[in-house]
């Protein structure tokens, strides 16, 4: 086999490994089924992916795809959060945060090298929605036999998503995608009924949650999809039957908790909400430049909580967690990268073979990020995912169109030939 033959087969397995790590994102085997923990499988795939991205390029002696600004100023953000170690107020805290940060790095670097194509976007993007539906039916599970609910009727799952919150979001972003499929009329009908079940099943699990952001986020994502989306008036009729469904079958809780919205003050959920954007304010007053540390922002609060705040919380916004944690220039790094993210995906909609996926990313990385809004996680590998299948999707559409560019140019005319006049020869 030939070096080029080595290299091919190299990267092919390194989608195959994202792929997989995509579906374990969701799935997580390994926190239900313990002969597979040890495997650790979101490890294994997203490393294995990671290492044969590497050995491709250097074998063919490529240099790695940064992704720009994007890429950059990931890095710098990942990087300033590992230094911050030098002035956490838990050094122990913010040097395992960097680390985790760091592995997420090179989990986006491998999408935006690997993920070249839009067939390849496609099976990523359909292995998370297929990865979701055993989520769903965990948190369904939970919920109908009452077990492990928070509050005494939020469900969740799992890992990952034990927290209704951080479930919900995580879900939000699987619903614009499935339906995304769902709409397309050359989908397989077989994985378009998949796409249908996995969107329900999520909707429902987002319910059962009973979390407010993750039903602002829902909205705005399906909304956002069904304006965009050519085909608009089936994109319309597929969001109002999700808002029709949602209405009919809601518990009444679902409703009640949403109604305490007008009197946040009377909700404890909310009211740490409020003291935890206090508190990031404060910090951002007394260190404005490089924070309390990653991860530090719990084990700082009662040095900035007010003093009616008798329980620490996180910072329940990604970005007033980032600016408490690390300060305007680590908030700095982060707004480039999510920014350059989300204007990926919206250039990336224009295009004329893979628009229609890449408009619903849009609309899942525009739900996610309200969902940011009130319940913000750094270390969260759907947030690196989502924004490396966003970026994935302007890089491939840039190339189209730098493709289509070289097409259209006209045929360079030959250069006429110099002819002497008279006899036809040369004096």
């Amino acid at each position: 086999m030939g070096p080029g033959a080595e290299g091919q087969r190299r990267d092919v397995l390194a989608f195959y490994m994202l792929a997989g790590f995509a579906a374990v994102m969701y799935a997580v085997p390994g926190e239900w089924i313990p002969a597979l923990e040890p495997l650790r499988l979101a490890l294994l795939t997203s490393g294995l992916g990671a290492g044969l991205m590497v050995m491709r390029r250097i074998g063919k002696a490529e240099p790695i795809f940064f992704d720009g600004a994007r890429g950059i100023a990931l890095l710098a953000f990942s990087s300033l959060a590992f230094c911050s170690v030098a002035w956490s107020v838990n050094p122990e805290v913010t040097r395992f945060q960097g680390v985790e940060l760091l592995k997420l790095t090179a989990i986006y670097l491998t999408l935006v090298n690997v993920i070249t194509s839009a067939k390849r976007l496609a099976v990523v993007c359909g292995a998370m929605v297929l990865g979701a539906i055993v989520t769903s039916i965990g948190v369904i599970n939970w919920y109908l036999v009452g077990e492990n609910m928070v509050e005494g009727f939020r469900s969740r799952w799992v890992g990952v998503y034990a927290d209704p919150n951080h479930m919900a979001m995580n879900m939000v972003l699987v619903v614009p995608l499935a339906v995304a499929f769902l709409a397309r009329k050359s989908t397989p009908w077989l994985f378009r009924v998949l796409c249908a079940v996995s969107a329900v099943l999520a909707v429902v699990a987002i319910v059962l949650s009973h979390s407010r952001g993750g039903f602002i986020g829902l909205s705005v994502a399906m909304a956002m999809w069904a304006i965009r989306e050519k085909r608009r008036m089936q994109a319309i009729v597929l969001g109002t039957v999700f808002v029709l469904g949602l209405a009919v079958f809601a518990p009444k809780s679902f409703w009640q908790r949403n109604e305490t919205v007008t009197t946040f003050h009377e909700d404890a959920s909310a009211m740490g909400r409020v003291y935890a954007w206090q508190v990031a304010s404060r910090m951002s007053l007394d260190k404005p430049l490089l924070g309390v540390g990653a991860g530090g922002f719990r084990y700082a609060w009662f040095q900035y909580a007010p003093p009616e705040a008798h329980r620490a919380y996180v910072a329940h916004n990604i970005f007033l967690d980032v600016i408490g944690e690390l300060g305007w220039i680590g908030l700095l790094c982060f707004l480039v990268f999510s920014g350059g993210a989300v204007g990926g995906a919206v250039a990336a909609s224009a295009d004329s073979e893979m628009g229609w996926l890449a408009r619903a990313l849009s609309a899942a990385v525009a739900g996610y990020l309200i969902c940011d809004l009130f319940s913000g996680y750094i270390l969260s590998a759907h947030c690196y995912v989502l924004f490396g299948l966003a970026a994935s999707a302007h890089r491939i559409a840039q190339a189209r169109e730098r493709a289509l560019a070289v097409g259209r140019q006209p045929a360079m005319s030959p250069a006429p030939v110099a002819t002497w006049e008279g006899s036809g020869h040369a004096a």
